[in-house]
């Protein structure tokens, strides 16, 4: 499988997709080829609109975007892709219409034959092997919050250490200290703004200045940062 799972897509005063093109184009290569834009985590952007935005940018390093919502049958769209982008919205919405139109399975069985994957923020979350370390609100009910399990971790992207003076509310990690009170085997990366993930096979390496946190279950958590080691992720 090759995968770029990346936290966040804009960097706080910088342009939409400014900081990840780099990766993104080392990622996919330099022959041009036209990639499935699956744009469902969109709320209050009309599909044609998101598409347009991320079409701009992928047309910056030589490649084409085409979104799946002009396909009548998604699922063959999916079959014949040549890579999947995933964009970044409200994770419940985007796994509602995966589910909804049977693209759980579809986009597993693809990626997994080799079909490299790109996603941030939401897009990262279903790559997971569910969207319950998400941030965001339940706007809609999915069938399941069953994800499509290409990586064996759950991502919290946008993870913030901060808890702002004057809050009474949880912080991120204990958000995430309570998803692993109830899920103990489970494993949560808090990845960072700025971050990512680049998946090749059996390879994983953490790209990105800030470092992450591994949190596991009655465990401290840990701080990693990009020179080290996280093939254990994926065992």
């Amino acid at each position: 499988m090759r995968l770029l799972l990346i936290s966040n897509s804009t960097m706080a005063g910088q342009p939409y997709l400014e900081y990840p093109m780099p990766y993104i184009k080392d990622f996919i290569g330099n022959q041009p080829i036209k990639l499935l834009f699956i744009p469902y985590a969109g709320v209050t952007v009309k599909y044609d609109d998101y598409e347009a935005k991320v079409k701009a940018k992928f047309n910056e390093i030589g490649h084409e975007i085409v979104s799946i919502h002009h396909f009548s049958d998604p699922i063959q769209a999916v079959q014949n892709a040549q890579a999947i982008v995933v964009g970044g919205g409200n994770t419940f919405a985007l796994t509602h219409q995966l589910h909804e139109l049977g693209l759980i399975d579809a986009i597993r069985n693809k990626v997994i034959e080799g079909t490299p994957f790109i996603g941030w923020s939401a897009g990262s979350n279903v790559a997971c092997p569910s969207i319950r370390t998400t941030n965001d609100m339940p706007i809609i009910q999915p069938k399941s919050f069953n994800a499509t399990s290409l990586i064996p971790f759950q991502i919290n992207p946008h993870y913030l250490d901060a808890h702002p003076e004057g809050h009474g509310g949880e912080t991120r990690e204990d958000r995430i200290l309570e998803f692993l009170e109830m899920n103990p085997k489970e494993t949560v990366v808090g990845l960072r703004e700025g971050c990512m993930f680049r998946i090749e096979g059996s390879q994983i390496q953490h790209i990105g200045e800030k470092s992450l946190r591994v949190f596991r279950h009655k465990t401290e958590p840990l701080e990693l940062n990009s020179n080290e080691n996280f093939q254990f992720l994926l065992k």
